[in-house]
């Protein structure tokens, strides 16, 4: 065997290896620190490519949820104020029908008719007031909502709205009603009946809106849940696995010290001979 003192090859290869141990050491360190399997791009530059995508797809649905429960705040503001509105239409069909009697004197039926002329103006002050934002919702404006409710651009990712519903007193047509004449009170009955008819009609369609929303919601979490579970298995760590390989890399890297130490011992062989 050749003894050998301008080049310790047996040194230097320990040295090469003690470093490569060096580095599993740190990335066990990092991964275990992080709970990320993958600690730069350079572990797995695809399934680093494929965690980012599903990162900005998780952070788009979730917006997308934000969106959608927007639009169940709209309709809900607005169920509120027909909610309202119906139980005012029915008081007022109540007391056409009490006016409409013979049971009750003039004067009797001059105060029931000072109640249904305040509940009317409630009922228009609720249509023209009840608003998101700066929208009124129950006026008939036709201002256009399009809530983005996908991750994706294409048109499925969209629910549209249009403020079409006029719940006002001129478009429900008790705008100057009166029951303060028998014969009057019992001829407005129809008019209140499909006013009430009109109220469900609206109500009806803000619910479907709303049943959407809310399936949306629904698929939306759905989606979130899957994207994230599909990112864990490609960038979480197996806390487990990192540890098994610290442990196993932290061993190596003390056989390898001891070694590198023998291996920095070999030159001085020489000097026995010298001696």
């Amino acid at each position: 065997m050749p003894i050998r003192i301008g080049t310790n090859s047996a040194s230097l290869y320990v040295q090469r290896q003690l470093g490569k141990t060096d580095e599993r050491v740190n990335h066990s360190i990092q991964a275990l620190a992080s709970g990320q399997r993958i600690v730069t791009a350079s572990d797995d530059a695809a399934g680093f490519a494929i965690a980012e995508n599903l990162k900005g797809r998780v952070v788009g649905l979730t917006r997308a949820r934000q969106n959608a429960e927007q639009g169940t705040s709209l309709i809900q503001i607005a169920e509120g104020g027909l909610s309202e509105q119906n139980n005012i239409m029915i008081r007022l069909r109540e007391l056409a029908v009490q006016a409409a009697s013979d049971g009750i004197s003039d004067a009797e039926r001059g105060f029931l008719d000072q109640e249904f002329q305040l509940l009317t103006d409630e009922s228009d002050r609720i249509a023209k007031s009840t608003t998101f934002g700066s929208a009124k919702l129950l006026e008939g404006s036709g201002q256009k909502f399009e809530f983005h409710i996908g991750a994706d651009s294409d048109t499925s990712s969209t629910i549209s709205l249009s403020l079409d519903a006029d719940t006002s007193g001129g478009a429900m047509n008790i705008a100057g009603l009166s029951i303060a004449d028998k014969d009057e009170a019992g001829a407005i009955l129809p008019d209140l009946d499909a006013g009430i008819q009109k109220l469900a009609g609206v109500r009806a369609g803000f619910g479907a809106l709303q049943s959407r929303f809310q399936f949306a919601i629904n698929n939306l979490d759905q989606q979130v849940e899957n994207n994230k579970a599909a990112r864990s298995r490609i960038i979480d760590a197996d806390i487990a696995h990192e540890t098994s390989e610290l442990t196993q890399a932290q061993i190596q890297q003390e056989m390898g010290v001891a070694v590198l130490a023998q291996a920095n011992a070999l030159p001085q062989k020489a000097l026995r001979l010298l001696m």
